[in-house]
């Protein structure tokens, strides 16, 4: 089926088509984090530090919530990229039909959910009661909008797994200027504090989800759906459930384990927690290349796994790895040399800069294997060895409950140790996710070979 708005990845120069995947989603998820970093430095600089660190220690919760809409679209991807790269046209529009029945109850259970538990979560990650109002309607008001969440992840999600990574930048680029607009006539002009920040983030992403949705339907001719394809599909259904529920409980792990060193954070008071925000901010940041690698090598898997061309995947890991490489070396110059100018834009206290500019130094020695974390996690999802997922989780989780209680203890590391245990995090991650890929169990997980 020929369309404008697809990329077939089954053939060309691995290098050229992972970055020319990668560059659109670099630049996107870059206009994404301007959703969090504009509400971190308009916050931080026009209501004060305390804000800042109501919206920040809300951050691993937002995580715990969107992950859970994300894992679904992830899996969604997977079974469009396969089918996309055997060719089954048909069955792919399938799929994108039934996508609506996954996303809308997705998003509208996590919605109530977020609603619902805001408060009593907050109060048991021990939020200092300074910032816990401000927090608890941040997040309530945030999760309100969950459905436009879960809808924009799934469209983008089917699109990126057609090859298409530039339509969803398009959208993102538009709603990230929204974003920041509305930051400022809601916080500068209304002086709604953390309350506009919240609303600006949820109209934002209602009108990236909608535009991205029509755009779709009139350009992608796999969106053109008739009326016998969008009746509920059992199997479909059941298929993307299989393959999305371990990587949402991944990414719901990795929250929970971010979550629990929070509440180590939130032990040592407004000053760190400030600065835990504003260097987690800066690290989504910096993270954005990886992810970008990482969804590249998933689609680059799915497709190629798809028409059954295994070497074909390797090399493209291979050579994704040696990208990643080279972004950490430069990244961990940068954090050195620029640290402390980097955490001005976020913050005028004195402390937290100094405090948080530290800190980027810390981390910065361990970008490398977050990079590898990144690019062999996608390859392993895209390949469909989605049960893994959940393993990798767990390492998240053990290293972010284990590593802080440790070293916060020890007198010469102290509040130091919440910036190592994050790096060391990354390590074990990265050796675990290294370990399941030489293993070589995903080359049998595909979903095409297995369903055929």
């Amino acid at each position: 089926m020929a369309s404008n708005y697809v990329q077939d990845m089954t053939e060309g120069k691995e290098v050229s088509l992972l970055v020319k995947f990668s560059v659109p989603m670099l630049i996107g998820n870059i206009f994404q984090q301007f959703y969090n970093m504009a509400d971190s430095i308009i916050v931080g600089n026009y209501v004060g530090a305390g804000a800042l660190a109501a919206v920040g220690s809300t951050g691993s919760l937002n995580f715990l919530f969107f992950s859970l809409c994300m894992g679904m679209a992830v899996g969604i991807s997977i079974l469009t990229a396969q089918h996309f790269g055997a060719k089954e046209d048909e069955y792919v529009k399938k799929i994108i039909a039934n996508t609506i029945y996954i996303t809308l109850v997705t998003g509208i259970l996590m919605s109530i959910a977020g609603v619902i538990l805001a408060r009593p979560i907050l109060v048991l990650l021990r939020t200092p009661a300074t910032i816990l109002e401000d927090a608890t309607i941040y997040m309530q008001i945030v999760s309100a909008g969950l459905l436009g969440v879960a809808a924009y992840n799934a469209i983008a999600a089917i699109l990126r797994a057609l090859g298409d990574s530039k339509t969803p930048l398009f959208f993102l680029i538009i709603a990230s200027i929204i974003n920041v607009v509305l930051d400022l006539l809601f916080v500068r002009q209304f002086g709604l504090g953390v309350k506009g920040v919240a609303y600006a983030t949820i109209i934002s992403q209602v009108i990236a989800a909608v535009g991205l949705l029509l755009f779709a339907m009139m350009k992608n001719s796999y969106f053109h759906i008739e009326k016998d394809q969008l009746g509920m599909d059992r199997q479909i259904i059941e298929r993307s459930i299989k393959l999305g529920v371990p990587i949402a409980a991944q990414s719901s792990l990795i929250a929970v384990s971010c979550i629990a060193l929070q509440v180590v954070v939130n032990g040592f008071g407004e000053s760190v927690v400030a600065a835990f925000t504003a260097t987690n901010r800066i690290e989504q940041l910096v993270q954005q290349p990886f992810n970008s690698l990482g969804a590249a090598i998933s689609t680059f898997t799915g497709q190629n796994i798809g028409a059954n061309k295994l070497e074909r995947v390797k090399r493209g890991y291979h050579k994704s790895n040696l990208l990643a490489a080279g972004f950490s070396i430069m990244m961990l110059f940068l954090a050195w040399i620029c640290g402390e100018w980097i955490m001005r834009l976020f913050v005028k206290d004195a402390t937290v800069i100094r405090v948080g500019s530290l800190a980027l130094r810390i981390t910065s020695t361990m970008y490398f294997p977050l990079g590898l974390i990144y690019t062999t996690r996608g390859l392993l999802n895209g390949a469909g060895d989605s049960f893994y997922a959940m393993v990798n989780g767990a390492v998240e989780v053990a290293g972010r409950v284990i590593f802080p209680l440790l070293l916060v203890a020890i007198p010469i590391i102290g509040v130091w140790g919440i910036w190592y245990a994050t790096g060391f995090t990354w390590v074990i991650t990265a050796i675990a996710s290294i370990i399941r890929y030489r293993q070589g169990k995903w080359k049998y997980k595909s979903v095409i070979l297995r369903n055929s």
